[in-house]
């Protein structure tokens, strides 16, 4: 006899809450190191820093 475990609606909500947040904090992280950074956080060199401004660029927001 096989036992089957079927998870609980509860388990299967607060899953999907973790994860919702979990996308929205990356998305505001991704927001702030294009959009606001100016190399506080990301100095790791030229590259990043012109992956960031050409970022910026695309998504319309002023940087010079």
């Amino acid at each position: 006899m096989a036992i089957a475990h079927t998870p609980s609606r509860a388990t299967d909500s607060l899953a999907a809450v973790l994860a919702t947040v979990g996308v929205v904090l990356m998305a505001l992280l991704t927001l702030y190191l294009v959009g606001f950074d100016q190399g506080a956080i990301s100095r790791s060199g030229m590259y990043l820093h012109e992956l960031m401004h050409d970022g910026r660029h695309l998504l319309g927001v002023p940087c010079h």
